[in-house]
């Protein structure tokens, strides 16, 4: 038979704490109507002391694997998107291997918010040449860590949090393409300018903040709603479908204004958008795993709704995955 790649496992967790938007008032000069109106987020989950983004993964990663009915010994091959790594090594994946229990390759995929769809294309890969036949693809942030509270152009945006899923083989497919793309000539417009090879953290840089996100919102903004509509379409086109084929979709959980016009450029209705931004604020590579695992487990997704996978981040990069569901909805499963 042919091998194709689909879904059969999804997971998430948040961390317990949350800040709201009256918590950030008395931190930096903003408030919630100026936080709201702009993003459309109210609140975001921040991780506790002590607890780091291989935590949060192996969280999400057990629940994906136990609702995919899978073990330890079971899984070939561990992909986990990033931003805010634990160390710059070793690396979250292997961190969240050994937590699981896990014996299989381990490696992460560096695409700053666009980090997850990278992972889930060269999951896919694994599985349609036979490399692989279970694949773990993760996605992973404990992003506060690197967020500036005296900067209110980037503190009121970014949460922490994980979400998963496992891939099997299909007859049929699942994973059914993926658009990926890459301009580095944009890399100034968002970026942690310390802590690597280029600038090293000394006492000057971290006095500075050099070791936290910088962003250019205005340039990514542009970069996002131009580079995604046409991403989306490309994807949707390789795989013989269109926009009115659809039954969501999953953009990366960035920012309201920016899905907004996301979505009137790709003339999709908003009932079809999903959003969950509103309590979990911006999580970089596990938006979209997040989104895609409550859309599962609040009972919205049946077995062959098309879904398009969408995000944009750092690099600069962005990615677009048309998926065919197939898992039962959760009252339905064994």
């Amino acid at each position: 038979m042919t091998r194709h790649a689909t879904i059969i496992g999804t997971g998430s967790y948040l961390p317990e704490h949350v800040m709201t938007n009256a918590d950030l008032e008395r931190i930096v000069d903003t408030s919630d109507e100026w936080i709201v109106s702009r993003t459309g987020i109210s609140e975001r989950r921040v991780v506790a002391e002590g607890e780091s983004t291989s935590d949060l993964a192996a969280r999400a990663g057990r629940i994906a694997m136990e609702r995919a009915g899978l073990g330890p010994d079971d899984i070939d091959l561990l992909l986990l998107g990033t931003t805010g790594p634990d160390y710059i090594m070793p690396s979250t994946a292997c961190m969240t291997q050994a937590k699981l229990g896990l014996t299989c390759p381990a490696v992460d995929m560096m695409a700053a918010c666009s980090s997850w769809i990278y992972a889930l294309s060269s999951g896919a890969a694994a599985i349609e040449s036979g490399r692989a036949n279970t694949v773990l693809v993760i996605g992973a942030e404990a992003l506060t860590r690197l967020i500036d509270f005296t900067d209110r152009s980037t503190c009121v945006l970014f949460g922490d949090g994980a979400g998963a899923v496992v891939l099997g083989v299909s007859e049929e497919p699942g994973v059914e393409t993926v658009v990926l793309g890459a301009d580095g000539t944009g890399a100034e417009q968002l970026i942690i300018p310390a802590g690597g090879t280029v600038a090293p953290a000394t006492a000057e840089r971290v006095e500075a903040h050099d070791q936290y996100v910088k962003m250019n919102g205005s340039e990514v903004f542009k970069f996002a709603v131009r580079v995604i509509p046409k991403a989306t379409k490309q994807a949707l086109e390789a795989s013989g479908h269109s926009i009115g084929d659809l039954a969501w979709l999953v953009p990366h959980q960035a920012n309201k204004r920016i899905i907004t016009t996301i979505e009137e450029r790709l003339g999709i209705p908003d009932d079809r958008v999903y959003l969950n931004l509103s309590h979990t604020g911006n999580t970089s590579a596990a938006s979209i795993p997040m989104a895609l695992d409550d859309l599962y487990t609040s009972g919205r997704l049946a077995p062959g709704d098309l879904l398009a996978l969408v995000g944009f981040g750092a690099g600069l990069t962005w990615g677009a995955a048309v998926v065919r569901w197939t898992m039962s909805v959760p009252n339905e499963e064994a």
